[in-house]
């Protein structure tokens, strides 16, 4: 039984097709390259607007007030945050101090019970001749073998000087965006169609909502979360318990992972202090993870962000592989930002009921 061959589809590309698709991939290589290249000075501005929108209630409730621009309204704004640095640094940079002073005075007899494999640390001496290993290498390559100390004096300089310049840049960027954010915004609103500008307005106030939302909230738990661990330190007698707490502070910004790696690192330094003090601080983390979890984090981002567990779980990771600790921040007001889009989309796809008004 014969069949009726299909005929041969050819398709005709005009030059004028080619060169366009050759111009746009190599533009966007170009632009990805740009990125890759400008990505530090990137991370900054994400900074910045993160900053930007953390501050930008409090400037807007100055400026209500005090009935003030908004210019000397973001200068109080500056000079209530540097007070409340100052003041923070004031309360616990001489406490650290102290601390860190004990744990040098300390260090020679960490040092003396390690080559000589007693105290806490000494199965290291034990079961592993660590002391033998570190000869063994000093005598083969000698410190900069061991310690890495080749270009150690210039990588540390240059990693100051990145510190001190992403500081000072930050903090210049979040005054403008916070003095011309609004501007900006509106000049993009007006290149719309004035009969959707509403609609897109709507999307980013939520959008503003969602990430400032976030934000503050974050700040607020993870303050809670260095304060609550620096006092059951402080009860079980446990040293550095202030600058603990401050590691505690500073990781649990980073969500699902930033608590878990500050509760190993503190319960470590709490074994090494007294068995009672570890397992005190093990189960304070694990009960405490339960309230932030439960309680803290719906009660905060409950009215803002408004993602799913798994849709925390999977953007965070997203985020971490493409950006490390900084996409992890990101990760969670981006995907409630994306989320906000969407629903808009979905909601302006469906029928309009018949005779009905259009979506909102």
């Amino acid at each position: 039984m014969l069949t009726a061959m299909t005929p041969e589809r050819v398709v005709d590309l005009r030059p004028r097709t080619i060169v366009r698709v050759i111009v746009i991939a190599v533009a966007v290589a170009v632009a990805l390259e740009i990125v890759w290249i400008s990505r530090h000075v990137l991370s900054w501005v994400a900074i910045a607007v993160f900053l930007a929108l953390a501050l930008d209630p409090l400037v807007s409730w100055i400026e209500r007030r005090g009935r003030i621009k908004r210019g000397p309204a973001i200068a109080i704004t500056y000079v209530i945050a540097i007070i409340v640095i100052a003041a923070i640094g004031a309360t616990f940079i001489p406490k650290l101090i102290d601390e860190f002073n004990g744990f040098v005075q300390a260090l020679p007899n960490y040092v003396h019970d390690l080559t000589h494999g007693r105290g806490r640390l000494g199965f290291l001496e034990r079961k592993y001749h660590v002391v033998e290993k570190v000869r063994e290498q000093v005598q083969d390559g000698g410190a900069t073998k061991v310690l890495g100390l080749s270009g150690a004096a210039l990588s540390i300089t240059k990693s100051i000087i990145t510190i001190i310049a992403a500081t000072v840049t930050i903090v210049f960027l979040t005054f403008f965006m916070l003095l011309e954010g609004r501007d900006w915004v509106e000049r993009g609103y007006s290149l719309l169609p004035e009969e959707s500008q509403p609609r897109w307005r709507r999307v980013g106030g939520e959008i503003y909502g969602t990430i400032g939302g976030y934000v503050t909230g974050n700040i607020v738990i993870s303050l809670i979360a260095g304060a609550s661990i620096t006092v059951v330190l402080l009860i079980m007698g446990v040293p550095y318990a202030v600058a603990l707490g401050l590691i505690v502070a500073f990781l649990d910004l980073i969500p699902l992972a930033g608590a878990t790696v500050a509760g190993i690192i503190v319960s470590l330094v709490a074994f090494l202090h007294s068995v009672p003090a570890g397992i005190v601080v093990v189960v304070f983390f694990v009960v405490y993870q339960q309230i932030e979890n439960h309680f803290l984090q719906p009660v905060i981002y409950g009215r803002t962000v408004q993602l799913s567990p798994l849709a925390v779980l999977v953007s965070v990771l997203v985020g971490a592989e493409l950006a490390g600790i900084l996409g992890a921040l990101a990760a969670i007001p981006v995907a409630g930002s994306l989320q906000v889009v969407v629903r808009d989309l979905l909601a302006h796809r469906r029928p309009a009921p018949a005779g009905g008004p259009p979506p909102p």
